[in-house]
């Protein structure tokens, strides 16, 4: 009897081994949902996008996000966000004043089941109020969840924009 919790310790171990060298190291997205998932990425940087004074259209930004999605970016002092709401009453005034557009560099997704991230580098442009023109670039992380109907949704973003002694990694790098 004392030696059967011993066997049964090395039997589990065993087949936990056994598992683990039949699992591949990474599996490639089905290119259906890259392409579901960088087709909502590039949505949400069409709806946050636009020449000074043109409207966002903050109803279809709504769509593309889960209803308790969060966006927050890490900034020079610290952690800002809150719902897709928080950003539209915070950002929107910003995005239509200053002509703001936001495009992906290069977006590099993986999935889980009905689960993804996305990274994607960014490039952004604006205006200044003194009229001469601003840019950013940076990192957003996005994380998707698969919904019943097949749609991906984004549950969150989490930003943080290029600085001193953080440039984008070269793979993330527009045409690398």
């Amino acid at each position: 009897m004392r030696g059967l919790p011993n066997l049964a310790a090395a039997l589990a171990l065993s087949a936990c081994s056994a598992a683990n060298e039949a699992r591949p190291a990474r599996i490639a997205p089905a290119p259906a949902d890259v392409a579901a998932i960088n087709a909502a990425l590039d949505g949400v940087y069409g709806v946050i996008s636009g020449p000074v004074g043109q409207a966002r259209d903050f109803a279809r930004m709504k769509t593309l996000f889960t209803p308790d999605a969060r966006l927050t970016a890490i900034g020079p002092r610290g952690l800002s966000g809150g719902t897709v709401d928080d950003y539209i009453a915070r950002s929107g005034p910003f995005l239509v004043s200053t002509g703001f557009t936001e495009k992906a560099l290069v977006n590099r997704v993986e999935v889980y089941g009905d689960l993804a991230h996305a990274w994607s580098s960014y490039a952004g442009s604006f205006t200044n109020p003194d009229g001469k023109p601003g840019t950013v670039r940076g990192i957003n992380s996005f994380q998707l969840v698969r919904q019943k109907d097949g749609r991906w949704l984004v549950q969150s973003i989490f930003w943080q924009a290029e600085g001193p002694g953080r440039p984008l990694p070269a793979d993330m790098e527009a045409g690398k």
